[in-house]
């Protein structure tokens, strides 16, 4: 029987998080670090990458950075040849990268629908497929695709109205269930965290302008904040979920519970 210390020690292991340079992925990025995972960051500014690189090695763990555009299958097989080429294995996969595009559904342009879609779901499965292989080889691994709770319920267009970002995320919550039985038989555990409302730099100016309609739909009555994640980051990391696979967790203040 393993302590509760050694279930949720990452160390030696190698964490992939795409899009992880700023906002919630380095957020999640530093958890995975500050418990022990070396971290490949990737997203399609090297130089971001870098800097948070540079900030995570400070935490005693190696880093790499790669500039990744994950729609791409090409690059997302030069994503896996350099972690593998760095370190020789990869232990868990976080699927973070994503991006929304506000606007009513009847005037959401065909094009900026394809773009949310192709990063949001499109991109996990890539790199699901390919750092999965490796998995599969090893006979372990973990999966954490980053949903929303847009992928589980209809949002007031009031505050949020990117139709094209819920059904993204609903698929996402659908995808790591169902790849989650299917690849149950390798033991690679695939989970997905379904974040509430986080002020990150890129919704920061609708928060303003929506703040106390946001706020009104979270019993905490507050925004997620900097280390909110890191707990259940760590978790679907690590050994303590060794049992759960299909799970679709909201971290959310409690949007979703009324």
């Amino acid at each position: 029987m393993s302590n509760i210390k050694q279930l949720f020690d990452l160390t030696g292991r190698v964490s992939v998080v795409t899009g992880g340079a700023t906002g919630l992925g380095l957020q999640m990025a530093h958890a995975l670090a500050e418990a022990g995972s070396h971290i490949v960051i990737c997203s399609r500014k090297l130089e971001n990458c870098e800097t948070a690189a540079h900030e995570i090695e400070k935490l005693g763990v190696k880093a790499l950075a790669v500039g990744c555009d994950v729609t791409k299958p090409d690059q997302v097989e030069a994503l896996k040849d350099a972690t593998l080429k760095k370190f020789a294995r990869v232990d868990v996969l976080v699927n973070n990268a994503g991006r929304a595009w506000v606007a009513p559904p009847e005037d959401m342009p065909l094009e900026r629908w394809q773009q949310v879609l192709d990063l949001n779901i499109t991109a996990p499965f890539l790199c699901a497929q390919a750092l999965g292989r490796e998995m599969i080889k090893a006979k372990r691994g973990k999966i954490i695709n980053i949903a929303s709770i847009a992928g589980l319920v209809g949002r007031n267009p009031k505050a949020y109205n990117s139709i094209a970002y819920g059904t993204s995320k609903g698929a996402l919550v659908n995808f790591t269930r169902d790849l989650a039985v299917k690849w149950a038989q390798h033991n690679i555990q695939v989970n997905a965290i379904c974040p509430g409302f986080f002020v990150t730099p890129i919704n920061e100016k609708m928060f303003v302008k929506n703040a106390e309609q946001i706020l009104r739909e979270i019993p905490l009555n507050r925004t997620g904040g900097d280390d909110d994640l890191k707990g259940i980051a760590v978790l679907l990391a690590s050994d303590a979920s060794n049992f759960m696979t299909g799970a679709v967790i909201p971290v959310d203040g409690g949007s979703t519970a009324w």
